[in-house]
């Protein structure tokens, strides 16, 4: 039974795709897929089986990549729009998943990690990881509480996180610095698209995005905060108070452009987080955003849109979790691991592991150090929460890559291991 189902799944099995932040997940319509997932591991001439498709997978997805919740092509950054590479790309990283639970190569990941951090001279505990369905289960990163989840973190410890993120991540220019990288995105993305196939919602989207863009641009206060009050010239007071722009007018071009870019599939991850973004908006809505109403005032402004986002932004907000992926690492996507991993006790008293891993088409340098950045960027989310939350131990953090035929090596990149496994039979 085993057999039949992962044959039915490489040969094109009655298939659901559904949209989540932009990743396309394929969900093999089977019964008894809950029952099959526990078989594992599968046969040995399965694998021996199935290893050239795998290995035509590979060469086919050359250079290309999932980064965040979109396909990239690797050597120049460019965004890829297909449908087709993308079913391809989520089977073979299905597939990948499945080889990584075999015995052979389950073997090879605990050798590897020991005969590689040894040669480092680099400290490493001694455990099995990936062993597990759940641990080879994709993941996006898109909440506190997923990470909170994740890491086991109790009730009380999210409002220390909470309280401890909200004052560093709703300063002005972190909020409207979010939203300018977030249309700046969604400008790209929209010029590519007209490039392609111009539609009636694109164009318009496009104007709606630059208007937001030079509203945002001609109304935003950028005072230096370092120099002193008294050198910074006053702007000439407006006569009808009631002109003065708010953060409304953001809200209702926010409005105008979700519903004009809601049918475009290729756009579904940042219309999302368009939504995302509105539940701030619609807290701050009332606040003036207005260069002519002078430094004073303006800063008074400044400090009621912290204030706001702060009281009523909860551990469970995305729209938080946005202005702190912006806060850490200057962009707005969620982050997306190809296997999820988990926190694993090392056997000290306080010492632990966090472990993630990502599954990759090509071993090229290029390839590689991309995929140790996005895994780099999980791992230090979770370990800023962990930290904002005054856990206990010391959490040591790792990074594993896969790719078809690849040699075992180690990376270390900002003090952290990252294992490079190859897939075989």
């Amino acid at each position: 039974m085993v057999y039949k189902y992962l044959q039915k799944l490489v040969h094109g099995a009655k298939c659901l795709k559904t949209k989540q932040n932009g990743a396309v997940y394929v969900n093999v319509m089977l019964y008894h897929c809950s029952e099959v997932s526990h078989q594992e591991p599968l046969p040995c001439d399965w694998y021996e089986k199935e290893f050239p498709k795998i290995t035509k997978l590979s060469h086919l997805l050359r250079n290309v990549d999932w980064v965040d919740g979109r396909l990239v092509n690797v050597r120049d950054n460019s965004i890829v729009f297909d449908d087709q590479i993308e079913q391809k790309m989520q089977t073979f990283k299905y597939l990948a998943r499945v080889f990584i639970g075999s015995p052979l190569i389950q073997r090879n990941i605990q050798k590897n990690v020991m005969a590689l951090s040894a040669a480092g001279n680099a400290n490493c505990t001694p455990f099995v990881c990936f062993s597990e369905h759940s641990e080879r289960e994709p993941m996006i990163v898109n909440s506190l509480t997923k990470v909170s989840n994740f890491l086991n973190i109790s009730a009380q410890q999210r409002k220390l996180v909470r309280h401890t993120i909200c004052p560093q991540v709703t300063e002005v220019r972190i909020w409207t610095g979010a939203l300018e990288e977030m249309l700046n995105g969604l400008k790209s993305e929209l010029d590519l698209l007209t490039c392609q196939c111009a539609g009636k919602g694109t164009k318009m989207g496009q104007q709606i995005v630059s208007s937001c863009l030079k509203f945002l641009a001609d109304t935003t206060i950028s005072f230096d905060h370092d120099s002193a009050s008294w050198m910074r010239l006053v702007p000439a007071k407006v006569v009808d108070s009631s002109a003065s722009h708010k953060w409304e007018d953001v809200l209702e071009m926010f409005n105008d452009l979700i519903e004009c870019l809601r049918s475009e599939k290729e756009l579904c991850f940042l219309v999302g987080k368009l939504e995302v973004m509105k539940e701030g908006l619609s807290q701050i809505k009332d606040v003036l955003i207005d260069k002519s109403i002078g430094y004073k005032e303006a800063r008074h402004q400044e400090s009621l849109v912290k204030k706001k986002l702060s009281k009523t932004l909860g551990h469970s907000s995305k729209c938080l979790f946005t202005l702190l992926l912006y806060y850490l690492y200057g962009q707005v996507r969620d982050i997306e691991v190809d296997l999820c991993g988990q926190i694993y006790s090392t056997g000290g008293e306080n010492r632990f592991c966090l472990y993630v891993g990502k599954i990759l088409t090509t071993e090229e340098d290029k390839m590689v150090w991309s995929g140790v950045r996005q895994l780099d960027r999980a791992l230090q989310l979770f370990k800023f929460v962990w930290e904002s939350a005054g856990m206990k131990g010391v959490l040591e953090l790792q990074g594993h890559l896969w790719c078809v035929g690849a040699e075992g090596r180690m990376l270390t990149y900002k003090g952290n291991m990252f294992f490079v496994h190859g897939i075989s039979v």
